[in-house]
């Protein structure tokens, strides 16, 4: 469950950015790709925030699927959930990979100053 390190690795982005500033929810992007289960990944914030500055906030995900473009017919495509790296136009396999993996913190949205007192 290496979910669990990257949820770590979040947090100390977050708070260095936040600068001291309390988190509500912190926006991630997931590509199809990178191996990482989203619903793994919010259960391990709650893990990780808990008894922390970080708790109550929680993690968002955004998936991305993977998309693969055909350099000989110039189609663009999704893989779909059993990635298949030909283009189902042409059959071609020179292909590159255009979308799905990424993993990257988009943006974090900071609580209400006023909201607890």
């Amino acid at each position: 469950m290496h979910e669990l390190s990257i949820c770590s690795s979040i947090a100390d982005i977050a708070r260095r950015r936040a600068a001291g500033r309390a988190i509500s929810v912190i926006n991630v992007r997931v590509g199809q790709l990178r191996q990482i289960v989203p619903d793994t990944l919010v259960y391990c914030w709650s893990l990780i925030s808990e008894e922390t500055p970080l708790a109550g906030s929680r993690i968002v995900v955004e998936s991305v699927p993977a998309r693969i473009r055909c350099r000989s017919c110039e189609r663009t495509a999704d893989v779909g959930d059993l990635p298949s790296f030909a283009c189902a136009a042409c059959g071609g396999i020179d292909v590159e990979i255009v979308a799905g993996e990424e993993f990257l913190i988009t943006s974090l949205e900071l609580a209400d100053e006023g909201a607890g007192g």
